[in-house]
């Protein structure tokens, strides 16, 4: 039952971080498209929106590295890490 709970507990929570990252992606989309539309109405010279874009797309990809790709801890590498932790404790 207690695992079950922990399985849900686990499912929800990254649920949670994906709903978030498309919230941080629609935001991301706005706000930029806001600032090359400034951009635009402001002379177009040195494109200045590239920095914001860069700086905050590095965050996003890792947001999205989180919530897409990188798979939850399995109890097998709890075992293995306090194993190997034990081992280099002796």
């Amino acid at each position: 039952m207690a695992e079950e709970k922990d399985r849900r507990e686990a499912a929800i929570d990254r649920l949670k971080n994906k709903r978030a990252f498309t919230q941080d992606l629609v935001a991301y989309v706005v706000v930029n498209a806001f600032l090359v539309f400034v951009w635009a109405m402001s002379g177009r010279g040195y494109f200045w929106p590239a920095w914001v874009m860069g700086a905050w797309g590095i965050g996003l990809v890792m947001h999205g590295w989180t919530a897409f790709v990188q798979q939850p801890i399995t109890e097998e590498e709890i075992q293995r890490e306090m194993s190997r932790h034990q081992h280099s404790v002796e």
